[in-house]
């Protein structure tokens, strides 16, 4: 991620994107001014309650960095929801969050800034309560799992990429309700290791963990992803444990062959796979979830009734859908642009991609958001 920062001054030149708010933002906490990157998308109003989502870098990075190396931005602006990037603070020289493990000896009290970060941001905007989650690279993987388990009873649902518990956040784990969790994690990840280490816990452990906490069915379903990307060195594995408390899942990704990496991401370099997106895999699973008077439900979801193929495409895609209402769809590039808009119906399914150029596309129907290949 070093090369990320002469990127970022590269590709924020020729980015367009809608009338969004990039806010650079502080609160004191514990004495010590505490700095946040606030997106707000196009079609926020203010009138309607919007679900917050925290996006933590990892170890060494920035909340700059990390809102273009794990980007939500354009599915921000379709899907209608805030994201939060906290900035870490210095640990010996180097920008962290205080996790445990490697950065026992750390005293900066994250979670108890990140639950005034949520006192402040929703003072200020129409936040949904109910709706909060927490994701992040690395540490900041670690770090949503911190709060899974220290401020549990404010945080819905996490994603991590890339990171574990460390033995700290495992042992004294303290959850409240049942959290949906969502690991995504390279089988050659050499930073954070899949099988774990003395100060991170192995992903198959924290796995365990979560399926047992949230009583899920300890069976998963596991479907062999397409590789759609054949050329970067790595397949995807989809594990989904269901039927959990209060419809609770807990979901892992494993990049077989994938390295310390967000999937999908502009800024991957070596190691990235290219099959998933892991922003838009989080948000759909995200998007699910919702708490109710301190236990979990489930959202109206329609992701289970939606089928989109052939994907990768070189023409046509059929959404497959048994709504019986009409739906509206956009195309549009992974940039967030808008490119064609449309109404899919049972009776008129199909889609026709042949005018746009062989590339990465998203689609967005209803408030979820697929990522589409169009092949050569």
């Amino acid at each position: 991620m070093k090369n990320i920062v002469a990127l970022l001054i590269l590709f924020a030149s020729v980015l367009t994107i809608q009338a969004q708010q990039v806010l650079y933002e502080s609160i004191m906490h514990d004495g010590v001014e505490r700095e946040y990157i606030l997106y707000i998308p196009a079609n926020y109003s203010g009138n309607t309650q919007v679900p917050l989502v925290f996006n933590f870098h990892g170890y060494g990075s920035s909340a700059t960095e990390q809102m273009f190396y794990g980007d939500f931005r354009s599915i921000s602006d379709t899907a209608g929801f805030i994201i939060a990037h906290p900035q870490g603070t210095l640990f010996n020289g180097v920008t962290h969050w205080n996790v445990g493990g490697w950065t026992v000896g750390s005293t900066v009290d994250d979670v108890g800034f990140t639950e005034a970060l949520i006192d402040s941001i929703s003072a200020n905007y129409a936040i949904d309560s109910l709706r909060i989650y927490s994701t992040g690279m690395s540490n900041g993987g670690f770090m949503s799992f911190l709060l899974a388990c220290q401020l549990n009873h404010k945080i819905t649902a996490i994603a991590s990429v890339t990171g574990s518990m460390t033995p700290e956040t495992y042992d004294y784990c303290t959850p409240v309700h049942p959290t949906p969790i969502l690991q995504i994690h390279g089988t050659n990840d050499f930073v954070v290791p899949y099988s774990g280490a003395t100060w991170t816990k192995s992903i198959d452990d924290i796995i365990e963990y979560w399926v047992s906490y949230n009583s899920c069915n300890p069976d998963p379903t596991i479907t062999n992803l397409p590789d759609i990307d054949p050329n970067d060195g790595s397949t995807v594995i989809h594990y989904e444990y269901d039927d959990g408390i209060d419809g609770v899942f807990t979901e892992h990704y494993k990049i077989d062959g994938g390295g310390h990496t967000w999937p999908g991401s502009l800024f991957g370099g070596t190691g990235t796979n290219n099959d998933v997106d892991a922003s838009v895999e989080i948000w759909n699973f995200f998007l699910r979830f919702k708490l109710l008077e301190g236990i979990l439900g489930l959202s109206d979801s329609k992701e289970e009734l939606i089928k989109i193929y052939p994907n990768p495409t070189k023409s046509i895609i059929t959404i497959e859908t048994n709504l019986s209402s009409p739906m509206d769809y956009k195309i549009m590039s992974i940039y967030g642009n808008i490119l064609n808009v449309g109404i899919v119906t049972s009776d008129n399914p199909v889609v026709d991609l042949s005018i746009l150029p062989p590339n990465i596309y998203l689609i967005n129907i209803d408030k979820y958001t697929y990522k589409i290949i169009k092949a050569r």
